[in-house]
């Protein structure tokens, strides 16, 4: 059973939001699943009495399984990253992490600012052995199954050897997460030739065509992805860097509601109806996007997120504590770099 720490001072609702998410989660999840709420108690303690005598008064048998922890920094949104981590060492993400390295926690949620939670846990956690730069997946709706995308907005430039780990780390994900077990992995690019793309994409495609346990596809376009399929057979994973990755990303989010007010004015359809049509393109579905490659499981969400988007991050936490997701991806990397080594010594004709 999954012991997941939340920070609960992280985004733009908290704590309300972050709150009414673990309470809703508590109620779906099995009894031996329990949750650490990281922040200023006092404030934390207010908001979930209030919550536990109002709206969400169904769910307080769940109390007994939530227990706060004092944090009295708050990171903003606004602090840059290495700021925040050397200046408030006392926050309710680095507390919340640290619970996990300590070994008090199994996986940590947060809604808070993403480049301080990306460095926390590099720094709290560490990577692992192999791995240059850890890589955000997210989930992207398409007309067959959900695919994952890395990096979703990590790393702005990514050499290929980089991208190369991402289709590593990405398999894992689409295997133990999604439950596919032969995952195929595309590289997206500006064209399926493999002469397409920028230097570092046409690199990455030459070394995928030889990557061990990645099936490669070859380059995928983004018209491939609403598809999620390509010429070679069904995408479960695409490979990007966090430049193109986090404009897919944005796109994606603003597509729903744009969709729905286009066909709501052209159709007279209700907007009710038409939410439900497109929930799958809302973030909120979703939850938290798993920052891959950290020795541990790190879920980052939206900053936005209500308590919806908090309760299915914290079901993805638990998912990725079950399956062991984070020992799978280290050893996986310590497999690639094994092979790299034996090759590099391998004595020549």
């Amino acid at each position: 059973m999954a012991r997941v720490a939340l920070d609960a001072m992280g985004g733009d609702f908290a704590p309300r939001a972050a709150v009414a998410g673990a309470i809703l989660a508590l109620a779906e999840l099995d009894r031996g699943h329990t949750l650490q709420l990281v922040g200023q108690t006092r404030v934390v303690q207010d908001t979930l009495d209030d919550l536990l005598s109002g709206e969400l008064a169904a769910h307080a048998a769940v109390r007994d399984r939530l227990d706060l922890v004092e944090a009295p920094d708050v990171i903003a949104m606004t602090d840059k990253p290495t700021v925040a981590l050397r200046g408030k060492p006392h926050s309710s993400m680095v507390v919340g992490l640290r619970l996990q390295a300590e070994g008090k926690s199994d996986a940590f949620v947060s809604a808070g600012n993403t480049g301080a939670q990306m460095a926390a846990s590099a720094f709290v956690l560490g990577r692992h052995e192999g791995l240059a730069r850890p890589a955000i997946s997210t989930l992207f709706p398409t007309a067959r199954k959900p695919v994952v995308v890395l990096d979703s907005g990590a790393n702005v430039d990514c050499s290929a050897e980089e991208l190369v780990q991402f289709a590593r780390i990405g398999t894992v994900y689409a295997e133990d997460m999604l439950g596919r077990p032969d995952p195929g992995v595309g590289l997206l690019s500006i064209g399926e030739e493999p002469e397409k793309g920028n230097a570092a994409v046409k690199e990455a495609h030459q070394l995928l065509l030889h990557t061990a346990g990645v099936r490669f596809l070859g380059n995928v376009e983004g018209r491939d992805i609403p598809v999620g399929e390509c010429e070679n057979g069904p995408i479960d994973v695409v490979v990007c860097d966090g430049f193109v990755g986090n404009v897919l990303l944005k796109f994606y989010e603003a597509l729903a509601p744009t969709l729905m007010g286009m066909f709501a004015k052209a159709l007279h359809a209700e907007r009710e109806s038409l939410e439900q049509a497109f929930r799958e393109l809302d973030y909120a579905d979703h939850g938290g996007a798993p920052l891959l490659g950290v020795k541990g499981v790190s879920i980052i969400s939206h900053g936005k997120s209500g308590p919806r988007a908090i309760k299915n991050a914290i079901r993805v936490a638990v998912r990725a504590v079950e399956s062991r997701m984070s020992d799978h991806v280290g050893r996986r990397l310590a497999e690639a770099t094994a092979a790299r080594a034996a090759t590099d010594g391998a004595p020549t004709a």
